[in-house]
């Protein structure tokens, strides 16, 4: 089966690979975002999903919109029998939709957590279960028909990086069951009233103070590296543990000294803080920087 992929992401990376160690599929063409600017050099950077494409020989396309009518009279030149997405970052115009089949894999139990970043979502929530969802693509945004969910369980302590990776590995492995057994599944529309949605993360996302110690726990699991969490003074939290949930204190207050981290009471719950990195500085153990700041039990971290 010929198949055209469009992706930008790790994630997409690792689904474009899966495809192209099959034996049943040949991909026939890549679309992926133009290459951006990267670190504080700015120097342009190829996203890996075209690195890789290039590596295979096989035709990279890079619009910067994909809705731009000669885009589309070049994508419907192309001979395909399923288009694949995932994390592609646009949105497919009706005529892309009627060229074949719009496969698209989001990370997330749909209708729940639609948008921009579903991954950060389930963990910013505390849920246990998530899963990838193979839909047929409609104009809305991840508001198609279920073809089949693939769902995992979520740990308590589990942090952004590696829920991606178990996602990515799911999402690969339902691509290709999809797309060897499409003919088998009977897609289902999606129920509108339980849907929810979620943005695209900013720097700003970040910032907490000691209010509640599960909420800034797991927003330590879903921001973590980027864009971490940090305090109103720069900051940043680097290594942090829950403590317990429902404790009453005081806002940042020290509450214990060990040999290696400090207990730091929240309005609600209390957080175990382990490595901190100052704005502007490298990476430090907390009892090197209260140390530096002369902060002991009963004073405030902040």
């Amino acid at each position: 089966m010929k198949i055209i992929f469009m992706g930008t992401p790790d994630y997409a990376k690792v689904i474009l690979q899966r495809l192209l160690d099959t034996k049943e599929v040949e991909v026939v063409a890549v679309y992926t975002q133009p290459d951006k600017p990267v670190g504080r050099k700015k120097v342009l950077t190829a996203p890996e999903v075209k690195t890789l494409a290039c590596g295979h020989g096989i035709d990279v396309y890079q619009p910067n919109r994909l809705r731009d009518k000669e885009t589309v009279a070049q994508l419907l030149q192309i001979e395909c029998d399923f288009i694949v997405v995932a994390a592609y970052g646009q949105i497919l115009p009706l005529e892309i939709l009627n060229h074949a089949p719009c496969i698209n894999l989001h990370a997330s139990i749909l209708p729940q957590y639609r948008g921009a970043s579903p991954i950060q979502q389930t963990l910013l929530n505390g849920d246990t279960k998530t899963g990838v969802t193979a839909m047929l693509m409609d104009v809305g945004l991840d508001t198609g028909d279920i073809i089949k969910i693939s769902s995992i369980d979520v740990d308590c302590d589990e942090m952004l990086e590696g829920l991606f990776e178990k996602l990515t590995q799911t999402a690969a492995d339902l691509t290709i069951d999809v797309l060897k057994n499409f003919n088998s599944f009977t897609s289902i529309p999606q129920d509108n009233s339980l849907a929810t949605h979620c943005s695209k993360i900013t720097k700003e996302d970040g910032q907490v103070c000691f209010e509640d110690a599960t909420v800034i726990y797991n927003k330590y699991r879903a921001f973590t590296p980027w864009p971490s969490v940090y305090l109103q003074s720069g900051l940043k939290l680097k290594k942090i543990a829950l403590q317990d949930k429902t404790s009453q204190n005081e806002i940042g207050e020290i509450l214990q000294i060990d040999a290696n981290s400090i207990l730091v009471g929240c309005k609600e719950g209390s957080l175990r803080i382990f490595t901190v990195q100052p704005q502007s500085k490298k990476e430090m153990n907390i009892i090197s920087y209260i140390n530096g700041k002369r902060l002991n039990i009963a004073d405030t971290l902040s």
